[in-house]
């Protein structure tokens, strides 16, 4: 007899979770074992200072400096790699939550069980939360642990705030593609979507601040919200997570107002 729909869809993800946690590690791995050739070979700022601005802007940190553990991190990892890594666990996995399900044809199992609509979407979203915060957590340890074997000294109370703010970013997008799959039920749209979603938020967020006529839009962006203030250098901010988890909570309710009125039952 099915008891949770959260426990049952983390269970589902016995095979492929696993997977993810290793090749995140591996992740930080490598880019830690490369720290020790980077710190001393200040040709790397340099060359960061010689590139075009907007290439700058886009895939450099304002104001990150490759010598030190907390601008390697910022630039190597949590720039670009880490957020792509993180939205495309939380995109895939919110595009199969309930559109996956209805094309496999196996949500018509889960309706005709007592569980309401409502709480077959919550516990749902919950899993999908779990796991996009399970993977942000391995992440942080992993530079936290890996991090000493290579003399990074990183601010663990920085990191845990980069890690909270990856992972409301990663559940932004996440919820977009739970969302639509819950109101439309295609899961290519549900995917498509936050993809396209997400490059235009990185863009918007990474040219905002060499782009005049962007600059006003930058604050809105998801990713604005993730590292406009620096969280690995200047710690936790409760006003970008209140953005971030409004527009999540709004995500959710379009999820939950939309999937009850549609008829999905074959």
């Amino acid at each position: 007899m099915l008891r949770s729909v959260l426990t049952k869809t983390l269970y589902d993800q016995r095979r492929a979770f696993p997977a993810w946690v290793v090749g995140l590690a591996l992740l930080v791995a490598m880019y830690v074992a490369i720290w020790p050739s980077v710190r001393d070979q200040p040709s790397m700022n340099q060359f960061l200072d010689e590139m075009p601005e907007a290439f700058r802007a886009l895939f450099a940190m304002s104001g990150a400096d490759m010598s030190t553990p907390v601008g390697y991190i910022e630039i190597e990892l949590l720039s670009f790699m880490g957020p792509l890594l993180l939205l495309i666990y939380a995109v895939g996995t919110g595009a199969a939550a309930v559109a996956g399900e209805e094309e496999r044809g196996t949500l018509d199992q889960l309706l005709v069980t007592p569980l309401s609509r409502g709480r077959i979407l919550t516990e749902k979203f919950g899993a999908l939360a779990v796991g996009t915060v399970a993977l942000s957590a391995v992440m942080g340890l992993a530079l936290l642990g890996e991090g000493i074997l290579a003399d990074m000294d990183l601010p663990v109370g920085n990191v845990a705030a980069a890690m909270t703010h990856l992972a409301l970013l990663a559940l932004v997008f996440g919820a977009l593609a739970f969302a639509i799959g819950a109101v439309t039920g295609r899961p290519a749209l549900s995917r498509s979507v936050p993809a396209v979603a997400a490059i235009l938020a990185y863009v918007l967020n990474g040219l905002g601040p060499v782009v005049s006529w962007l600059a006003p839009w930058q604050r809105y962006s998801p990713f604005y919200q993730y590292a406009g203030h620096d969280p690995l250098r200047h710690g936790f901010s409760f006003a970008a997570a209140s953005v971030s988890l409004l527009t999540i909570a709004v995500l959710l309710g379009v999820a939950l107002v939309g999937f009850a009125q549609r008829d999905v039952v074959r």
